[in-house]
């Protein structure tokens, strides 16, 4: 396969890979309509950030330790399930209580804490995702030039896939951000609290039977 092929096999993968509705969309959408189009925005970010965090290690080998020891690899995959299954009892719990978390009142989604939350939360669903690191470990080879630096080239290629999949979610934030209004009836919100924290504890127990 020539250069140009495979850059274009990659991208056409990493563009199926980002449209695929899964944890990263639930969380956009989710943090979107509690605080805003800066708040799935942000959130994208962390996501989005992750995916360079993942590509550095897999170059720098720290995947192949993981994926070697079982006791590694089960603890980063249990860490993950917890972290999405606390966050779906977070919006379930707001769903119990009437839908407060997906509306938040402007002070407070104004504030930095709120920004520094979105961000948070984003990084973390990612780099605790061992799934992540198996498909950066297993995928990213093959496009790597044995002859070059494979840092610089799975940076870049985690860059590609960052280029691609910011502009997605930020659209997702701003569609949602755009119909605010219609989020914003007490009845929807509590409505999609309790489906977004289904799906992600739903997530969650799916990861960690995931084997």
């Amino acid at each position: 396969m020539t250069a140009e092929n495979g850059m274009a096999t990659y991208l056409i993968a990493i563009t199926l890979l980002t449209l695929t509705p899964g944890m990263d969309t639930v969380l956009v959408i989710r943090n979107t309509a509690r605080g805003g189009f800066r708040d799935g925005a942000l959130s994208s970010l962390g996501i989005c950030s992750g995916l360079l965090v993942h590509a550095a290690i897999s170059a720098v080998g720290v995947s192949v330790i993981l994926l070697q020891s079982a006791w590694a690899f089960r603890g980063l995959k249990l860490a993950g399930a917890a972290y999405l299954v606390w966050l779906g009892l977070v919006s379930l719990k707001s769903a119990a209580k009437g839908g407060g978390a997906m509306a938040v009142p402007a002070e407070r989604t104004s504030a930095g804490a709120g920004a520094l939350r979105s961000l948070r939360e984003g990084f973390l669903s990612n780099i605790l995702n061992p799934k992540a690191v198996v498909f950066y470990m297993a995928f990213l080879p093959q496009f790597i030039d044995p002859s070059r630096s494979a840092f610089g080239q799975s940076l870049f290629l985690a860059g590609l896939h960052f280029a691609i999949a910011m502009p997605w979610q930020c659209f997702l934030a701003a569609m949602v951000d755009h119909a605010q209004t219609w989020v914003a009836r007490k009845g929807v919100r509590r409505l999609m609290d309790c489906t977004t924290g289904s799906i992600m504890m739903g997530f969650g127990v799916k990861l960690a039977l995931w084997r």
